[in-house]
């Protein structure tokens, strides 16, 4: 497999010991990149500014952790840091579980970010950071100014809260277009060299021996996946200040996606 998700098989292999969790871990990996080929980028800035505020051994939330795509970067930089990652869905939960697997550093969590209790279910009452990318998108603003609220009691004080998502300024329609239309032919170039789009994966996973019931349990969970509003990287910093974050702003963007970070 290279880079920008350009890959022909994602087919996994099965070792002695069962599924190999890493080369799921990879496919995710290249399918993402499909659509974001910076993707790496906005992770590498999330961690430094991690270790800026917080330092190098840091108490993280993985939220909507899907694989656990932050999780990994995060031990790969800090092998002293340790996470709790949360999401609902079944299958990328297997997915991260059985990557990390054995490793006491990081632990999971299943809930539901819609659950006004979902907070209960967390190992800690506080984090260092709390960190999620390209997740939120399909929470509509209502829900997601909760959520935030939410994430504001999570975070001790001096922490933080990031979060690498799609938000759109609706106030420059021709620039977004021109970068949409731009994007979407790097993208169908992608996809004619080999990449596997987000459907394309799952369809894949659901003819997986060991990924096709989680597979089918997530569906029924979340039916087809839908955005939600994708508010613009100022809508994020106000309504994080509004949760009791002293500080909020960009950090980190590309010509469709921003890095927000608050401090508490």
């Amino acid at each position: 497999m290279c880079r920008y998700g350009y890959y022909v098989e994602v087919g996994v292999t099965e070792t002695a010991t069962g599924t190999d969790w890493q080369s799921w871990q990879e496919s995710w990996d290249r399918q993402q990149e499909w659509y974001m080929p910076d993707r790496e980028e906005r992770f590498r800035v999330m961690l430094d500014m991690v270790e800026a505020v917080v330092g190098p051994e840091p108490r993280v939330l993985d939220l909507a952790c899907g694989t656990g795509s932050i999780t990994d970067r995060l031990l790969k930089r800090f092998p002293n840091a340790t996470s709790t990652g949360v999401d609902l869905d079944p299958a990328l939960l297997a997915i991260a579980r059985g990557t990390f697997d054995g490793d006491d550093r990081v632990s999971f969590v299943t809930a539901d970010l819609k659950d006004p209790e979902w907070t209960a279910r967390l190992p800690h009452t506080s984090y260092d950071a709390v960190l999620t990318a390209t997740a939120l998108h399909w929470l509509h603003t209502e829900p997601l100014a909760v959520l935030y609220g939410q994430i504001g009691g999570l975070v001790r004080d001096g922490g933080v809260f990031m979060n690498a998502d799609h938000m759109i300024d609706t106030g420059t329609p021709r620039i977004n277009a021109a970068e949409r239309a731009h994007r979407h032919a790097a993208m169908d170039r992608a996809k004619a060299a080999g990449a596997l789009d987000w459907a394309e994966w799952w369809a894949v996973a659901a003819k997986d021996p060991v990924l096709a019931a989680p597979t089918a349990e997530r569906f029924a969970i979340y039916g087809e996946h839908a955005d939600g509003d994708m508010p613009s990287a100022d809508w994020h910093a106000r309504t994080l200040i509004a949760s009791g974050f002293g500080e909020a702003r960009a950090v980190w963007a590309s010509p469709s996606d921003t890095l927000v970070l608050a401090v508490k």
